[in-house]
């Protein structure tokens, strides 16, 4: 809402970036990131209709520019999305925390974590592998 953007503008107010198109005069799409010490965190994104390549526009490439202008040294472009590879994003893992209430409910949770986590490493490794930045050995 517009309240929390203006409570977070007053409580942090160098950490969010906000980034807008317009067609005409309307707004049509945003990018919303959240700046650290050295790293932008990004990214959620919003578009009213489809418009070609806004979304990579929006979410990646002002967000770019932002980092290089600012001399931040990370762009962290959030979970997700195999299309950041050819983009120059590598791999990486993300987590989140959550209490489950529920011992039935938490330890099926818990063994398809443990069934997932090894299937996500893998397929990073496995995106690893056609990294724009691979290792030789």
């Amino acid at each position: 809402t517009e309240a929390f953007f203006n409570y977070l503008s007053e409580a942090m107010p160098n950490a969010p970036l906000l980034v807008l198109a317009k067609d005409q005069e309307k707004y049509i799409a945003g990018s919303f990131c959240m700046r650290g010490t050295t790293t932008l965190f990004g990214r959620h994104w919003g578009c009213r209709e489809h418009f070609n390549h806004l979304h990579f526009e929006l979410c990646y490439y002002q967000n770019i520019d932002f980092c290089i202008r600012e001399k931040l040294s990370t762009f962290d472009a959030g979970a997700q999305g195999e299309h950041k590879i050819m983009r120059g994003f590598e791999p990486v893992t993300t987590w989140s925390n959550h209490l489950i209430r529920d011992p039935g409910f938490s330890k099926a949770i818990d063994e398809f974590l443990g069934r997932e986590t090894k299937m996500i490493n893998e397929y990073i490794d496995n995106l690893g592998e056609h990294s724009a930045y691979r290792q030789s050995d």
